[in-house]
């Protein structure tokens, strides 16, 4: 199912890597050292041959059985892009785009074969915020479909339309979801950064998981219009990076409102101020210190991170938090409830050909297709978002997740300890992705939830791996901290001290352990 657009006016996509490139790890190869063939023009700068390169890995490393499985499709304009954008704010740099995100050049799957003519014509804002400040859009990347909001038992990181997405540090292993391409994709080297989105961990997961930077905004930072949507209070998209400052540049890129005319370039926002001078000294930091799920190795990697923190003079605050299962409960409500409006209102304002307009038909469609889109999995949460109607029941909902997350979660915990933000890990280590059975991965690790259900900002920066399998760091802050978080994690992935390992693009194995005296 998946399809790569390959027709492209480009270079040297089948000539070999230089050979001392051969034996380097896939993430420091020199893209502008591939050789070209006899007769080539040589590329004009070093943004196009970085564009060229990005290409080469994907054609080279993505597909076939047992490539990545990242990328869904290719622009046709890749070159072009670059050419025109070089002497804007992103420079010709390179971006791929979860594939429910609107381009006007490629369709908006959702992973779904029910939106595989969603040909809309039409970039979502936040996209063509992008490409007034030089980003390039080079493709579109494989999610969990639907966003993983589809079925209880689902294997994260498959579509229909996609596949499954593999971890580029261990390929039988998961890459998350729902944002799971993106995240792979940054990983292996792809592209320059990507955009996900999450509705609850989408972006933090993936992030983690691949051992990428991933940023999740405060909800109404960044345009939610013609997204594939969720929920309207807790999505949004976000940058996936390989660096906080290539994070806070695309955000800074593509923050702003809904609405209202695109600029020349000139972003309302940067987040990248003041990044290389943030400092950690005598900032007071809560430390969530139960939420590594009982998982030793984990909390071994955490007293790290607490090591480097404390050496960069921070000033570390034990914080407790218990939570209630009441906020999780209501959530899955909120979501159920605004699911079923927002698919409905998605569909029925698609000017593209599609066959499906509301979610009993995405229902239907699915049914008819069970061959390829039930093959793994079933659709039970499409089932009960579609008997999620009751509106007074749902406001209630909402009230009390938001209060729970929000003013009586991150809030007070901020204000009863005086701490600028919050850490903890953000998830476990990759799991063996299973489509028999599922998703099996390790529970009470992080409080992402709260940042998403209240619709705060949710950093996560890699802290170091357990047997070669990355693990991040959680910062969580304030509604519309965002530039303070951005510049606490910046400053964190400075004094980090545990090596981040390289990905290896072939199965998991166990590292071969120091030599004793």
């Amino acid at each position: 199912m998946r399809k790569l657009f390959l027709a492209i006016p480009l270079i040297a996509l089948t000539s070999p890597l230089h050979a001392q490139d051969s034996d380097l790890p896939l993430a420091q190869i020199d893209i502008p050292r591939i050789v070209l063939p006899p007769g080539v023009e040589p590329f004009t700068n070093v943004a196009e041959g970085r564009a060229v390169g990005h290409i080469y890995r994907i054609v080279n490393y993505d597909d076939g059985p047992q490539g990545i499985g990242a990328v869904i499709s290719l622009a046709p304009d890749i070159t072009a892009q670059v050419r025109a954008a070089q002497r804007l704010r992103l420079q010709g740099r390179t971006v791929l785009v979860k594939d429910n995100i609107e381009t006007r050049e490629l369709p908006t799957t959702a992973g779904s074969l029910a939106l595989e003519a969603n040909d809309t014509g039409r970039d979502a804002p936040l996209i063509a915020r992008m490409r007034a400040n030089g980003g390039v859009v080079m493709g579109k990347t494989n999610l969990s479909e639907w966003a993983n909001f589809r079925s209880s038992e689902s294997s994260s990181g498959w579509s229909a339309v996609g596949g499954i997405t593999r971890n580029p540090y261990a390929t039988d292993r998961n890459s998350c979801g729902s944002s799971s391409g993106s995240g792979a994709a940054v990983a292996a080297g792809f592209s320059w950064a990507a955009i996900g989105t999450e509705t609850d961990g989408s972006i933090t997961c993936p992030a983690s998981l691949n051992g990428v930077v991933g940023f999740k905004p405060s909800v109404g930072l960044v345009s939610q219009t013609h997204i594939v949507p969720i929920s309207a209070s807790q999505d949004t998209a976000g940058p996936m990076a390989r660096s906080v400052a290539d994070a806070a540049l695309l955000l800074t890129a593509i923050a702003g409102p809904d609405y209202g005319e695109i600029g020349d370039g000139d972003p309302a926002y940067d987040f990248t101020a003041g990044l290389t001078e943030a400092s950690l000294d005598g900032v007071r930091i809560g430390v969530l210190r139960g939420r590594y799920g009982g998982y030793e190795p984990l909390g071994a990697v955490y007293e790290q991170a607490l090591t480097d923190l404390r050496a960069a003079g921070a000033v570390l605050i034990d914080v407790t938090y218990d939570g209630d299962p009441a906020m999780g409960r209501d959530e899955y409500t909120v979501l159920l409830y605004e699911f079923r409006e927002g698919i409905d209102a998605y569909l029925q304002g698609s000017p593209a050909d599609i066959p499906v307009r509301s979610l009993q038909d995405v229902i239907d469609f699915n049914i008819a297709h069970a061959d390829t889109e039930l093959r793994w999995f079933g659709q039970d949460i499409l089932e009960l978002a579609l008997q999620t109607t009751d509106r007074d029941a749902y406001e209630a909902a909402r009230a009390n997740s938001f209060r729970l997350a929000g003013p009586e979660g991150i809030d007070a915990m901020l204000a009863q300890h005086g701490v600028a933000f919050l850490i903890a890990p953000t998830r476990g280590p990759a799991w063996v992705t299973d489509l028999v059975n599922g998703d099996n991965f390790r529970g009470g690790i992080g409080v992402g939830s709260l940042a998403a259900i209240a619709g705060y900002p949710h950093l996560t920066v890699p802290m170091g791996h357990i047997e070669g399998l990355p693990v991040g760091l959680s910062f969580i802050g304030a509604k519309w901290d965002d530039h303070a978080i951005l510049q606490a994690g910046s400053a964190y992935e400075r004094e980090r001290s545990f090596a981040i390992p390289q990905p290896r693009l072939a199965p998991w194995e166990p590292l071969v352990p120091a030599a004793s005296n």
